[in-house]
């Protein structure tokens, strides 16, 4: 019998996580993830392999310190594997810093090298870059969920990959399973960041994970 994300208890299951798709996904829906919840539950409910975050930081040249720090050491320290990348630092034509960079190519060659190991993988992402190398899991044996959303405007996730997919979660459903609300002040700092939410990065993590 499936639980909640869909999978067999007796599954060998892997979750990959689009860090900066998720964070823009959930903060879009008006909450976080409790990343403890979401590797507690899924621990509980099937055979879980590993849970990987992929995220590109931007650091602060003068202070060597990125504003995603704080949650990338929490989740290493707490049971996630962590695949990070600096971002490119760019100048916009409004004269705005911004950075840039993406980890889509190291997730989908993990979700690859893995799949001989598994039997299904959650994949946190909304991309429609993503649908080849699910294509190929599939090719492989492997079962692939992709959690993400339909419910904003526009959807976050992309109809191809959710096509794909065997299976397609609402992001939106799952938020009292491993949601926590939001705060004002994160959901409003948008402009920080570049608008092709392939590319985004994560705001400050100011609240403990933990709570």
């Amino acid at each position: 019998m499936a639980n909640w994300l869909s999978i067999s208890p007796l599954d060998r299951v892997s979750i990959f996580i689009d860090g900066a798709n998720l964070y823009k996904t959930a903060r879009n829906l008006g909450f976080d993830i409790d990343y403890k919840r979401l590797l507690t539950k899924t621990s509980e409910e099937c055979r879980l392999v590993r849970a990987s975050y992929y995220t590109a930081m931007q650091e602060d040249r003068d202070q060597d310190y990125s504003p995603l720090r704080p949650l990338v050491d929490w989740l290493d320290y707490n049971g996630y594997t962590m695949v990070t990348k600096v971002a490119r630092e760019y100048t916009d034509a409004s004269g705005k810093r911004r950075y840039k960079g993406s980890t889509d190519i190291e997730l989908a060659v993990d979700m690859l090298t893995q799949a001989v190991h598994l039997d299904a993988i959650v994949l946190f992402t909304g991309n429609g870059e993503f649908k080849p190398a699910v294509s190929r899991l599939q090719d492989m044996g492997v079962r692939v969920v992709i959690v993400s959303t339909i419910k904003t405007s526009p959807p976050m996730a992309s109809d191809e990959v959710r096509r794909q997919a065997d299976a397609f979660i609402d992001l939106a459903d799952l938020e009292g399973e491993i949601g926590r609300k939001a705060s004002p002040k994160k959901i409003a700092r948008d402009d920080d960041y570049d608008d092709d939410y392939e590319d985004d990065y994560e705001d400050d993590y100011e609240d403990d994970p933990e709570d």
